[in-house]
């Protein structure tokens, strides 16, 4: 059985309180060996880094641009793309499930996209968006417990349909 990874998105740009609400989400997923998969920068991406590696765990940032230097210093794995804000994609398509934390446009078109792969979205914060038909939803939840258990249930189940489907 693969690990299952979860999705971080929220904005690179954040006050305490959402960073505090990051570091904890990322707390919680290292202590169940879940694999982050992040933007990589600052803002949200670094303090859920920093939450996850305080704690052991792992986290890949996957970066906009070619230098695995302008990741975050917490990341475990840097994965330069070259390919900018089109990285939003790779995130969604490695992530069994995501949780955003805040967020601006880049935050809304990445749990937009997910939404549309059939992916569940848990959202902490303001992120407000219309879906088509499809197995993804937005589900919100009200702390970063919250938040956890749900993506690792959807992720779960996800990792599931996916292997289910490839039989």
């Amino acid at each position: 059985m693969h690990a299952i990874n979860i999705g971080i998105i929220g904005g690179s740009h954040t006050d305490d309180y959402y960073c505090s609400i990051a570091y904890k989400v990322g707390e919680l997923l290292a202590k169940k060996n879940i694999v982050v998969i992040c933007g990589g920068k600052e803002g949200i991406m670094e303090c859920v880094s920093k939450g996850v590696s305080d704690n052991n765990g792992i986290v890949i940032g996957i970066l906009p641009g070619n230098d695995k230097t302008e990741g975050n210093r917490y990341l475990t794995i840097a994965m330069p793309t070259g390919i900018g804000y089109m990285r939003n994609f790779l995130i969604v398509r490695a992530s069994d499930a995501l949780i955003a934390i805040e967020g601006f446009s880049g935050t809304t078109s990445e749990a937009a996209f997910a939404i549309s792969e059939g992916k569940t979205v848990v959202s902490i914060g303001d992120l407000d968006i219309k879906r088509k038909e499809t197995d993804g939803k937005l589900i919100r939840a009200s702390d970063p417990e919250e938040a956890v258990e749900i993506a690792i249930s959807e992720a779960t189940k996800h990792a599931h349909n996916k292997i289910d489907k490839s039989l």
